[in-house]
């Protein structure tokens, strides 16, 4: 069992977008009716959305022994039904507005706007016994590879995060990303082992009902990826009265430097806590976090590794790195790191292949006081005529000199592509970039396309760029 519900039963649990007022008793009710129709350990797809019956699907599957992939609802149906033939769930548990997508299915249960439908799939596959969820990597939502997560990995991660941010009882956090992705479940996993409130809501940062919500039920924190603080930084945020907002969190990205500091500054001018982090799913969710009290000192900083975990530098023969300043990729160690990954359906049977150590695949330093830097990702590199080019700082260039438009940079070994939406600043884009990096401009092709893929956590998607190379 991950969470033991009956320590908080008299506590909310969970305040909807009306404002119910759900109790950790009611939540495990719920919890235990739903795993009866389900009765057996198997596989589940849980199609998810910041709601009740989100959340009750979720962690009756967890304290139950029942394995839940967690996957976003406004998936495309093809890709729902080529996944499923892959992995054959015995259960989809969706949306009740979702079922008509389904009406080969049999529903089984209905509660809290959810429905569980019978697959086809009566005998589905082998599930090893430390396989507690199912998750897709960053970047996969269109692939069949899933991250495997086990109980341990949970509850190792979920009790670091709530030591750290020093969360209790009384904190409300409101959702602000999906729960099918690592961080936003992080936040709802962490709170759920501390009998605090999570205040569901589909309703986004760019619309004021969230702001209102946000205000009404006296929310102590939100999280956010660096899209999220690029889109606060335009909006009146620094002018808002939130009187109830304690904790503001960053993961998903590196955040920029300038950003980093405006937020700091003003966390430390309204007495709140701006506290940066670092993860990955294949590490659960949190590897580091940067304490709210060094924010403004080390801006720019990922931090710290978190409680009962650790990292190190290697460079590229594999040797580790003691030296501050000296760039190595980024290996980290502790309880939260995941089993590995499954590609297909046999894949499930798997334990534990990685046995506490994931090289993270970022490129990072650390200073003289320990904190670490993350530079780019080890594949987010590009020779350029015998120079070698970080295309992750040669975007925060781009975005910081040109008032944080949106840019992605992309491309192969002497061509880098710049990607944006307003065409009108293609030339001096291509100029200004030539400039900073001392390259002749016939290294780089700006082109201008409709929008700038993105996942459902505001990272950019650039294997859907590709297609616009030339």
């Amino acid at each position: 069992m991950i969470w033991n519900f009956n320590d908080y039963h008299k506590n909310i649990a969970v305040v909807t977008e009306s404002n119910d007022q759900i109790t950790y008793e009611k939540l495990q009710k719920e919890t235990e009716e739903l795993a009866v129709h389900i009765g057996k350990r198997c596989l589940v797809f849980s199609f998810c959305t910041n709601t009740m019956g989100s959340l009750a699907g979720y962690t009756a599957c967890l304290n139950h022994k029942i394995v839940p992939l967690l996957l976003d609802s406004h998936l495309d149906k093809e890709f729902i039904e080529d996944l499923a033939k892959e992995y054959r769930p015995a259960y989809f548990w969706l949306p009740e507005e979702m079922q008509m997508g389904f009406v080969d299915l049999m529903p089984v249960y209905k509660s809290s706007g959810y429905v569980l439908l019978k697959t086809e799939y009566d005998c589905g596959y082998e599930l090893n016994d430390m396989l507690a969820l199912l998750l897709t990597t960053s970047g996969s939502t269109g692939s069949p590879k899933l991250v495997r997560q086990s109980y341990e990995n949970i509850k190792a991660n979920m009790e670091a995060i709530a030591e750290y941010l020093e969360i209790d009882e009384n904190e409300r956090p409101i959702t602000t990303l999906p729960m099918s992705y690592t961080y936003g479940l992080s936040i709802i996993n962490s709170h759920l082992c501390k009998g605090a409130a999570i205040i569901m809501t589909e309703k986004s940062l760019l619309q004021k009902e969230f702001w209102e919500q946000l205000k009404t039920f006296a929310a102590t924190s939100f999280g956010g990826v660096p899209y999220t603080y690029e889109m606060l930084n335009k909006l009146r945020f620094f002018q808002m009265d939130l009187p109830s907002l304690k904790i503001m969190t960053q993961a998903g990205g590196k955040l920029s430097p300038e950003l980093h500091k405006k937020f700091a500054e003003y966390a430390i001018e309204k007495n709140k806590r701006f506290v940066v982090m670092y993860g990955q799913t294949e590490a659960t969710a949190r590897m580091s976090y940067l304490p709210y009290n060094k924010s403004l000192e080390k801006y720019g900083s990922m931090g710290i590794a978190i409680p009962h975990g650790r990292f190190a530098l290697q460079d590229e023969n594999g040797d580790f790195i003691s030296e501050p300043h000296v760039v190595g990729e980024l290996v980290y160690y502790g309880k939260n790191v995941t089993l590995g990954y499954a590609e297909c359906g046999e894949d499930l049977k798997k334990g534990d292949e990685r046995h506490g150590v994931l090289l993270t695949g970022d490129m990072a330093k650390f200073d003289e006081d320990g904190y670490y830097y993350i530079v780019g990702r080890k594949k987010r590199f590009l020779k350029i005529f015998g120079k070698r080019i970080n295309l992750d700082e040669t975007e925060h260039l781009l975005k910081q000199h040109f008032g944080y438009m949106d840019f992605a940079c992309a491309g192969k070994d002497d061509k880098m592509y710049i990607f944006l939406i307003d065409s009108e600043i293609s030339q001096d884009v291509k100029r200004f970039i030539a400039e900073k990096t001392g390259l002749n401009s016939i290294a780089f092709k700006v082109k201008q396309i409709e929008s700038i893929p993105k996942n459902d956590a505001g990272k950019t998607i650039y294997a859907d760029l590709v297609k616009f190379y030339d």
